[in-house]
C-alpha cells in the first residue's frame, strides 16, 4: 500500500518542484536571500570587498535573481575601485531593466514565473528592481564614469536617474490604490494587515514615498554645474530641497544659484524660508577666514554603514478559502527591523574651524517605505498561493492517501519562504558637505564616526572638487576627483 501511495504521489510533487525550479535555484526557493548574503555583508563590513565578491551566490542569465546579483557585484566592485568592471555589470542591469519594460516580453515570461510562484514562493518571480534601487544604480554608474574622467557619460546616467524618479512619481499612487483593492477582494483589509504586520514606522521615518531620492538630485546638480549648465543644476537642487528642506548645504546651493541666475521671485521666497545667515550670503560655507575673490568648491559625499537586509516574519490572517469558508492561515512575509542606526556624520576641521555634514538620503527609510507600499501586492500573492497549495494538497491526498497528504503538507511548509531579496550592499545613509576653498592644494582633517584621517585634495578656481568618502564600520576610504 505504501509503494502504491508513493508511486502516485512522487510524480506530482516532482512536477511541482521542477516547475518551481525552472528559472530559479533550489537554494533560492528554500533559503532566504538575507541568509545567503550574510557572509558577503560580513566581509563588506570589514572592508574586504574582494572577498565579499567571491561570496556572492552565482546565478546565470536565466535566473530570476540575475539582475540582483549584478547589482551586488557592481556595488562591491565600485567599493574595490574596480570601476570598469562595476560599469560593465551596471550596464548589464540597465539592459535587463529595459527588456523588462517591454510589456509583451514581460507577460510572456511572467506566465511561467507565476506558475512557479504559486507552487513555491515569491522567490520564483523575477526580481523587479525598485525605483530607489534604480536611481542608485545610475548614481553609481555616474560616479564610475567620473572616476574615468568622463563627465559626459556621467551626465547620461544622471539623466536616467532623474527619468526613473519622474516615472515613479506618475505610477506610484495608482499602483498603491490598485494593489489595496486587489487585496481587499481576497478578504484582507489594510486594517487587519496593519494589526498583525510588524510596524516599520521608525525605520521609515519622515519619508513620504519609497522612491524620491534627494541624493541623486543633488549629485545631478553638482554634475550639471561642472558642465556649465547652471539652470539645470538649479532645477535639481530645488528638487533635492523639496525632499530635504532643512539640509543647510542644499539651502546654500539653491540660494547661491538663485542669485547667480537672477531668480527674483525665488529669492524673495527663500528669504522667508532660509536662515538669516544664508539669506544674507554670510553662511558658514567658506573654509577661509576671509572668503577670497578667487575660489573653488569642495563637495564631499559621505556614505555610511550598510543597509539592513529584509527579515522573514510570520503572521496569521483570516482568509476565505476557494469554498467560501473562513480559515486562519500563516503567511511568511518580508519585513525590515523597526529601527534606524545613528550616525554622527562627517566633521571637517580646517584652520581652527569645524564643519558638519548633513544627511541627504536615508536609503534604509526608502527601502522600508517601498516595502510597506508593496505589501498589499505581496499579501495578495500569498493568499492566492496558500489557497492553491491547499487545493494541490487535497488532490495529492486523494491520489496518494495519508502518505501523499503528509508529503504535500511538508512541501508546503518547507516552500513557504518570504522573499527577502533586496540590494543589500547599499549604504544606509549618505551625507553631503560643500565648502569654498582658495585655489591650490589643501590638507584637512576629517572625523567620520570617531575615525580620523587626513584628506588631501586640490582646488581649481571656479571649479568643483568632489571627494567621495566611504565609512563602513572601522573602514574608511576616500577618492578625490576634479570636475
Amino acid at each position: 500500500m505504501l509503494n502504491i501511495s508513493l508511486k502516485n504521489t512522487l510524480p506530482l510533487l516532482l512536477t511541482f518542484m521542477l516547475t518551481a525550479c525552472a528559472s530559479t535555484s533550489f537554494s533560492d526557493l528554500f533559503s532566504n536571500y538575507n541568509k545567503q548574503m550574510h557572509g558577503v555583508k560580513s566581509a563588506q563590513q570589514r572592508g574586504n570587498f574582494e572577498q565579499a565578491l567571491t561570496l556572492i551566490p552565482q546565478r546565470d542569465k536565466g535566473n530570476v535573481s540575475y539582475s540582483l546579483s549584478l547589482l551586488e557585484k557592481g556595488r562591491l566592485e565600485y567599493l574595490a575601485n574596480q570601476h570598469e568592471l562595476s560599469k560593465q555589470d551596471f550596464e548589464l542591469v540597465y539592459k535587463q531593466v529595459q527588456q523588462a519594460e517591454q510589456a509583451a516580453k514581460v507577460q510572456l515570461s511572467r506566465g511561467v514565473e507565476n506558475v512557479a510562484a504559486v507552487v513555491s514562493n515569491d522567490n520564483a518571480i523575477r526580481y523587479d528592481i525598485p525605483y530607489y534601487e534604480q536611481s542608485m544604480l545610475h548614481s553609481y554608474q555616474a560616479l564610475n564614469y567620473l572616476s574615468q574622467n568622463d563627465l559626459s557619460g556621467a551626465l547620461v546616467e544622471i539623466r536616467r536617474a532623474n527619468l526613473v524618479q519622474n516615472k515613479a512619481l506618475k505610477a506610484n499612487q495608482q499602483a498603491i490604490f490598485d494593489s489595496q483593492k486587489k487585496m481587499a477582494r481576497k478578504g484582507v483589509s489594510p486594517e487587519s494587515l496593519a494589526s498583525k504586520y510588524p510596524s516599520m514606522n521608525t525605520a521609515i521615518g519622515e519619508v513620504k514615498n519609497g522612491f524620491q531620492n534627494a541624493y541623486t538630485f543633488y549629485l545631478s546638480g553638482v554634475l550639471y554645474e561642472a558642465a556649465g549648465q547652471a539652470n539645470d543644476a538649479y532645477i535639481d537642487y530645488k528638487k533635492a530641497l523639496e525632499i530635504y528642506p532643512h539640509n543647510v548645504t542644499v539651502q546654500q546651493d539653491v540660494w547661491r544659484l538663485a542669485n547667480v541666475l537672477g531668480m527674483d521671485n525665488d529669492i524673495q521666497l527663500f528669504k522667508k524660508r532660509f536662515s538669516q545667515d544664508i539669506a544674507k550670503g554670510n553662511s558658514q560655507g567658506s573654509a577661509n577666514k576671509q572668503s577670497p575673490a578667487a575660489s573653488g568648491q569642495l563637495v564631499v559625499l559621505v556614505e555610511q554603514g550598510i543597509i539592513n537586509s529584509k527579515q522573514e516574519v510570520s503572521i496569521h490572517l483570516p482568509i476565505f478559502t476557494s469554498h467560501g469558508d473562513m480559515r486562519f492561515y500563516s503567511l511568511a512575509l518580508p519585513s525590515y527591523q523597526n529601527r534606524l542606526r545613528q550616525y554622527s556624520g562627517l566633521s571637517l576641521s580646517y584652520q581652527g574651524k569645524h564643519y558638519q555634514s548633513q544627511e541627504i538620503v536615508r536609503l534604509q527609510s526608502l527601502a522600508a517605505k517601498q516595502l510597506q507600499d508593496e505589501m498589499p501586492v505581496i499579501v495578495t500573492r500569498q493568499v492566492v498561493r496558500i489557497i492553491a497549495k491547499e487545493e494541490i494538497r487535497k488532490q495529492i491526498s486523494r491520489k496518494g492517501g495519508d502518505i501523499g497528504n503528509i508529503l504535500a503538507a511538508l512541501y508546503n511548509v518547507a516552500s513557504e519562504k518570504a522573499d527577502t531579496r533586496s540590494w543589500s550592499t547599499l549604504p544606509d545613509s549618505i551625507h553631503i558637505l560643500r565648502l569654498d576653498f582658495a585655489p591650490g592644494k589643501h590638507e584637512v582633517e576629517m572625523n567620520i564616526n570617531g575615525n580620523k584621517r587626513t584628506v588631501n585634495f586640490e582646488i581649481f578656481e571656479d571649479r568643483q572638487t568632489l571627494v567621495k568618502l566611504t565609512a563602513i564600520g572601522n573602514y574608511t576610504h576616500y577618492q578625490s576627483l576634479n570636475l
